[in-house]
């Protein structure tokens, strides 16, 4: 037996292909040990008699991804991610594509790679290089080989075998770099975020809040639509309507060529000027023959575009349909970004086959074919083109027929005449202010006649005028509008932004689509449009306020162009990777270190949720029960008003069942900071709602001036603060029977903790202390000898003296007891009465 030629392909199904069009004289076939399908036939390599051995890998033998002790998210440090080693795993280990590789290859002497004639596929070759060093004595040019074709058909892949090259191991390094940086970028953010608010909020129940390279700039575009949508304010505008007979009774409508004006005033003073006018003068009559250009040649990118605007597909999908019509050999290979045919494309022997074909011969018109257009040439492969005329109800899937029936009249359009129109512009005088009507008409329809969509139409009526003609005026108004708001992304529409900027490559565009898609980012609307989700809304805007360049597109489009270095050889990989991961390094620490910012968004979305929270105290609207969302911070949400009240933090709340509040019908809540601490008494929408110009924000019941409640000031209010400037101490008196008389200023640690045990205490609102103008309380005592209800001061009643306790809050000082004679003389003689309701001594 001769020299055996191993020749490996990306897929099973393209070696089948390959070794079907490379031999015609029969193909032996067998199952390697894995069940991957082995192609021989005998042939000649080099002038020498050979077997030809055709297998395949299924896309990429291995993936990277970090040792083992570093996939334990809750022991390693995200930003150890950086710098930790990598390692490259099987990605089907299963599958034992090393093994059924070194078994095929141990009795070759050449290897010959089919692999997709992209950076990924040559990626593939040296892993399959990798693989097989050892098994092969591998020397490019003469017994390593890399086949280049565009297209499965038996001129393409004979040509491809006759015109053999190497690898291209600086293309496969820059997919090398870019798994490197998405790896240990995206993983790094995607753990510290996941770990921060996973489960941190009862109505968020994403299991991964990722980062991606491209990902998170691809959802940028979609965010920023969102918010020029949100901001947007609609102003009104005004402008004239006017409608004249023709002479042939037909009425047309004409544009006012100042547009549209927006004052409403201005608008009815032109109108006015035109009252009295019964006719519109024909001023001027302009026609002008105008080429729309036929299409270039179908890329990557333009075939998702219009795949989504047009036929509502998405871009993943149609890159799983358009590979599986290239594997089938309906198609060229789908992923390009050259418009430009080659100058030795034979697009006339390609509409040979259509032109004979009974459902497409019709859209070929000899006499119409000219040579295509110039476009872009990238370097990698042909436009997408039909190959094989079929029909198209033979496919099994409506998606595949529409998918080839639009790349074979797309085809056919590049190489059709241009469209010939006629553009007629017709300007009416009436008085000062000048009309126009604007029409077109086909004169040679060229590619629209096969172009799959529509490009231009003729205009319903034109009308025949002559210079200086009168046509008399059937309407005359003033049309009021708005404007309004651009409307959401369509796939379309960001799939053009993507390209713009340099995010992802025309293979990775549906992927990072899809990504925000399904990650709960964005929604899918009708007519293919993106909305962001309250989730994917909150990330950006996180991102945009810690460091706007982890979203803008800027960071990603300059790690590409860097990538791009790498595979024209300008650039060195370990240069690109260390220097793009510094920079990510100091951004994530920075990232880190402000994720309060993000937070802060994620706890005024998700705290809100109807599901979160245990029903605790009436709304003072709706009166249904609000609902006590207790996660970082404590918060009170009204399901059904759909708003959230800030309550206070740091204590224990209780809900008084059926006490309101006289000025908004809310229930009132006592917070409690514990024996240590202060307690007091609060409306949970004025706390946050201040309903008098003396309360700020925040403020509880023993800041509020109201006459008649029973827990004011007003009416629990005692004296003026021993401690403070303008602190007035007021008794909370919902606090028993461990009662407190606290001071209502926020920054003062003075509380009182009084009648401890009693069962009832109470202000006497209209009797003062004759010595210190202090109100009086009446209370039924402890029983320590003493029994009955017993009215007097806090200050200067000695029966009271041993049941008053001054105590200091413990967190702001530390060990605060100061009992200081029980209560005998605390702030004698410093403005200790409060005066009456509002009326209070001068400080």
């Amino acid at each position: 037996m001769g020299p055996v030629v191993l020749m490996v392909a990306e897929k099973p199904s393209v070696a089948e292909t390959i070794a079907h069009k490379l031999n015609t004289r029969g193909v032996r076939t067998r199952k390697a040990l894995n069940g991957i399908p082995v192609h021989e036939w005998d042939g000649v390599f080099f002038g020498q008699n050979v077997l030809f051995r055709m297998t395949a890998v299924t896309g990429h033998v291995y993936g990277m991804d970090f040792p083992g002790k570093y996939n334990l998210w809750d022991k390693v440090d995200p930003a150890d991610l950086f710098e930790c080693p990598t390692i490259k795993n099987e990605s089907n280990e299963k599958q034992k594509v090393p093994i059924m590789l070194r078994s095929e290859a141990r009795s070759a002497q050449y290897l010959i790679l089919w692999l997709d004639c992209d950076k990924e596929g040559e990626n593939i070759c040296f892993e399959i290089v990798d693989i097989l060093q050892d098994s092969l004595t591998l020397i490019p040019g003469k017994t390593l080989f890399r086949a280049r074709f565009s297209a499965l058909t038996t001129p393409d892949l004979k040509k491809a075998i006759e015109s053999l090259t190497v690898p291209n191991e600086n293309e496969s390094k820059s997919v090398d770099a870019r798994q490197e940086l998405d790896l240990r970028i995206g993983c790094c953010f995607t753990r510290f975020q996941t770990k921060v608010f996973h489960g941190k909020y009862g109505s968020f129940d994403s299991s991964l809040v990722s980062y991606g390279p491209c990902q998170t700039p691809t959802l940028g575009f979609c965010v920023k639509r969102h918010d020029i949508i949100q901001q947007f304010v609609p102003e009104k505008f005004w402008t004239i309507r006017i409608s004249v007979k023709l002479d042939d009774a037909k009425d047309i409508e004409l544009d006012w060529k100042r547009g549209r004006i927006f004052d409403k005033q201005l608008g009815e003073y032109f109108l006015q000027l035109l009252k009295d006018s019964k006719v519109a003068i024909v001023s001027e009559c302009k026609k002008k023959e105008c080429t729309k250009k036929r299409p270039l040649g179908l890329n990557t990118v333009e075939m998702l575009r219009l795949a989504s605007s047009k036929l509502g597909l998405s871009p993943h999908h149609t890159m799983m349909i358009a590979e599986r019509l290239y594997t089938q050999g309906y198609i060229s290979y789908p992923r390009t970004e050259t418009t430009h045919y080659p100058a030795a494309f034979d697009y006339r022997g390609v509409l040979g086959q259509f032109g004979k074909h009974h459902e497409w011969g019709n859209f070929v018109k000899w006499d119409e074919i000219v040579s295509p257009l110039k476009g872009h040439d990238a370097g990698d492969h042909s436009p997408i083109t039909p190959l094989v005329a079929t029909n198209s109800n033979s496919f099994h899937d409506s998606d595949s027929s529409r998918l080839y029936s639009f790349i074979v009249q797309y085809f056919i359009s590049t190489v059709s005449t241009d469209c010939i129109y006629l553009e007629t512009i017709i300007e009416f005088k009436i008085r000062d202010e000048s009309f126009t009507f604007q029409g077109k008409e086909i004169l040679i329809p060229g590619f629209t006649r096969v172009y799959p969509f529509n490009v231009i139409s003729n205009s319903e009526l034109i009308p025949q005028v002559t210079i200086d003609a009168n046509y008399a005026i059937t309407e005359k108004r003033l049309h009021e509008s708005e404007t309004k708001p651009p409307d959401y992304l369509t796939e379309s529409e960001l799939i053009s932004l993507m390209e713009k900027h340099g995010i992802g490559t025309d293979a990775s565009i549906p992927v990072h689509i899809n990504n925000i898609c399904m990650r709960n980012y964005v929604s899918l609307l009708a007519g293919r449009k993106l909305a962001p989700t309250d989730l994917g809304t909150i990330l950006v805007h996180g991102y945009l306020k810690i460091d706007p360049e982890l979203v803008l597109p800027t960071m990603r489009s300059a790690v590409e162009k860097q990538l791009d270095l790498i595979a024209k050889g300008e650039q060195t990989l370990s240069r690109v990777v260390d220097h793009t991961l510094d920079i990510f390094k100091a951004k994530f620490l920075y990232f880190v270190k402000n994720i309060a910012g993000m937070d802060e968004l994620f706890e005024a979305s998700f705290s809100k949720s109807a599901g979160s929270g245990k029903p605790f105290s009436r709304c003072g609207k709706c009166k249904r029960y609000m609902k006590l969302v207790s996660f970082n911070t404590s918060r009170l949400h009204c399901s059904v008003c759909n708003e959230t009240h800030n309550v206070p933090q740091n204590g224990a709340l209780r809900a008084f069942n059926d006490i309101r509040c006289p000025l908004d019908d809310f229930e009132l809540i006592e917070w409690n900071g514990g024996a240590r601490d202060k307690s007091y008494t609060f409306c949970p929408y004025c706390i946050n709602n201040p309903p008098f110009e003396d309360m700020k924000k925040g403020s509880s019941c023993s800041k509020c001036s109201h006459q008649t409640c029973k827990f004011s000031y007003a009416m629990n209010g005692i004296s003026y603060c021993g401690e403070c400037e303008d602190g007035l101490l007021v008794l909370d008196v919902a606090s028993g029977p461990k009662w407190k008389i606290s001071c209502n200023n926020p920054k003062c640690s003075v509380f009182l903790s009084v009648f401890d045990g009693s069962r009832r205490v109470r202000v006497l609102a209209d009797e003062e202390c004759e010595s210190c103008s202090a109100q009086l309380l009446k209370t039924d005592l402890p029983k320590k000898g003493e029994e009955g209800e017993k009215k007097g001061c806090i200050y200067c009643s000695s029966e009271f003296q041993p049941y008053v306790e001054k105590r200091l809050v413990v967190s702001q000082r530390r060990g605060g007891r100061g009992r200081g004679g029980r209560g005998r003389g605390r702030g004698r003689g410093r403005r200790r009465g409060r005066g009456r309701r509002g009326g209070r001594d001068s400080p």
